[in-house]
């Protein structure tokens, strides 16, 4: 019964470290690191700071979130009001 066990237990930590490993080579494989060239026509705009950066992926996303979930309790709380047949 125990080699059983130890075979699943292999069997899955062998799984487990192929899947790992897998993903680690094609994250590396697609990474931009090997994009030291630039390319023709290519003009990146002057960079944004920390302050702009967090309002942007953090603030707006965040603000979106909860308008349409204010949006959507207060849908709800109007409906509550009529009866349903």
């Amino acid at each position: 019964m125990n080699d059983k066990v130890d075979t699943k237990v292999k069997k899955y930590a062998l799984r487990a470290g192929t899947v790992t490993a897998v993903s680690a080579l094609m994250l590396l494989v697609s990474s931009p690191a090997f994009a030291f060239a630039r390319d023709d026509g290519d003009d990146p705009g002057p960079g944004i700071s920390i302050a702009e950066t967090l309002g942007l992926f953090v603030a707006v996303p965040l603000g979106i979130f909860l308008l349409i979930a204010a949006l959507v309790t207060l849908s709800g709380r109007a409906g509550n009001g009529k009866q349903q047949h």
